[in-house]
């Protein structure tokens, strides 16, 4: 097997075709590694899974109309019913003893399995100011100055940033600005870069919701690669004094990825704790960790991860369901951690000079097209229509039991996810992976157009971009009351999550978001 070097290496070569941006962190790879084609072949288990989690569902949604029924009799029942009752069931203790077990049961079993609504009442994208935008040619330059590269590090960035779908309007940290460049960034810059996107999305989402931080009873914070200590959550409950029982936590390590972790992790603490509110921050850190060696497997992330983050407000108090702009519907998460190649796909470590970095795969875009194939399979269940459904399960189960040469359909059926979804928010790590969704979902330009757009206008600001794509929808006024969106992330690991809102509203932006300046001129035509 060729080494992630080797395989980089083959897009400097003179025959080498255009080489494609991909996901998570952003690999480039020759365009024979690119996401299978998920017509061959479904894998019926997962199938399975999805329609396990929508029955489960569906036993639990039958017990509330019985519930209700037995409630509204019992209100409208009179003192003669109860008299004629008792006489009639005096000498029938088995049917008295029966009924009572089984309306027990059926109320605590619905009492206990019930999901309580979580609802998403803002988020705000941080705006980097303009003095950190960072022009491509700028960017080559700084790389130049720093010393850490020699002539073929720098024209291998030259060619991935020319055909990543960066914009010129994508910025950098201030430690990045710095003349002469920092050789060895110090903890002191990488803290002033997280406070300063952390800090900066948290205050715009306080201003507003006009929410009390004190009135936070949960806080989740995500960010892969920079985790310090005190941890950043503990420099947010310090900033904003929150309260000393604040149900805090840190995640770390689980890329791109890890912003829909946080909500599923956000919205089972507010299944357990009512009446409150869960914030959750996704960032990264650009000022420590850019690679300053010469592997080229290792060099990609440079090019596209740019300085962003984005803090989300949840709540599960029937009150917010006024004021609310979503309701969280299902998420999904596919983990592929036991298989050893998707493990070390995209995997941080030194290269032979001892310099840390991310070394990225060639078979990261195979590996995430399985990932994205399983997490599907198991959505499709929760969110597609009956007559969807039935044409997947119908091909399905033909191409299982007929053999090869008898098979009436030879292809397999993708359901149509447009019927399901009115908006798609495909992670912003490249410019493969949105093009190889566009073409295996079937999808329209319209779709993918918040994904390309927040690429070439905030680059890959990893766990974030899902929600300046959300921004994005937002600031054209293309969110109606009922539309569903549709998340998808893809993170190491290796990982792919979805997240699935339903409007609930008409949703305008919100102030000072992070497409305000900019907005009217987008959509670009990206080359």
């Amino acid at each position: 097997m060729e080494s992630g070097s080797s395989a980089a290496q083959k897009l400097t070569t003179a025959h080498g075709a255009a080489a494609s941006t991909a996901v998570g962190v952003g690999v480039q790879v020759h365009q024979s590694y690119k996401l299978p084609d998920f017509l061959l072949s479904v894998n019926l288990k997962y199938v399975k899974l999805g329609y396990h989690y929508l029955i489960s569902n569906l036993l639990t949604l039958s017990l509330t109309p019985l519930t209700a029924a037995v409630i509204f009799k019992a209100m409208h029942t009179t003192p003669d019913d109860l008299r004629r009752l008792c006489l009639h069931l005096q000498y029938n203790l088995a049917t008295i003893v029966t009924c009572s077990a089984l309306l027990v049961f059926g109320s605590t079993f619905y009492i206990l399995t019930r999901t309580r609504p979580v609802y998403l009442v803002d988020h705000s994208c941080y705006r980097p100011p303009n003095s950190l935008k960072m022009p491509g040619q700028m960017f080559l330059d700084r790389m130049r100055i720093a010393g850490c590269f020699d002539e073929s590090s720098l024209e291998f960035q030259r060619k991935i940033l020319e055909r990543s779908g960066l914009g010129d309007d994508t910025c950098l940290p201030e430690s990045m600005h710095v003349l002469p460049p920092i050789r060895r960034p110090t903890m002191n810059a990488a803290r002033k870069e997280s406070e300063q996107v952390i800090f900066g999305a948290l205050d715009n989402l306080f201003a507003n919701t006009k929410i009390n931080p004190k009135e936070i009873g949960i806080l989740v914070v995500n960010s892969s690669l920079f985790n310090p200590t005190p941890s950043l959550s503990a420099t947010i409950v310090n900033k904003y004094k929150l309260r000393g029982n604040i149900r805090s936590l840190n995640l770390g390590g689980m890329g791109c990825s890890a912003g829909v972790i946080a909500v599923d992790l956000a919205k089972d603490l507010l299944q357990i704790h009512r009446n409150t509110y869960a914030v959750v921050v996704s960032t990264e850190n650009i000022t420590h960790n850019s690679y300053r060696g010469t592997q080229k497997s290792m060099l990609i992330p440079n090019c596209l991860f740019r300085v962003g983050g984005a803090a989300v407000l949840l709540s599960n108090k029937s009150s917010d369901r006024k004021t609310a702009k979503y309701k969280l519907l299902h998420i999904v998460r596919t983990h592929r951690g036991a298989n050893d190649k998707a493990y070390r796909c995209v995997y941080q470590e030194e290269d032979e000079e001892g310099k840390t970095g991310v070394n990225l795969s060639k078979n990261l875009m195979a590996i995430a097209g399985g990932a994205l194939k399983t997490n599907i399979t198991t959505l499709g269940p929760l969110v597609l229509p009956i007559s969807e459904q039935l044409l997947f399960f119908a091909n399905l189960v033909f191409n299982k039991l007929l053999p090869n040469n008898k098979k009436i359909i030879k292809r397999g059926y993708i359901p149509d996810f447009k019927l399901a979804v009115e908006h798609f928010c495909i992670h912003a790590g490249g410019r493969a992976v949105i093009d190889e969704l566009e073409k295996n979902l079937d999808l329209e330009e319209v779709h993918v157009e918040a994904s390309r757009m927040t690429l070439h206008r905030f680059g890959n600001t990893s766990s974030s971009s899902i929600w300046y794509e959300l921004a994005y929808i937002e600031a054209k006024r293309r969110m109606k009351k009922g539309n569903r969106v549709w998340q998808i992330a893809f993170g190491s690991g290796f990982k792919c999550n979805s997240a699935v809102w339903e409007a609930l509203r008409n949703v305008e932006p919100s102030e000072n978001g992070a497409w305000e300046d900019c907005i009217d001129m987008y959509p670009v035509k990206i080359v």
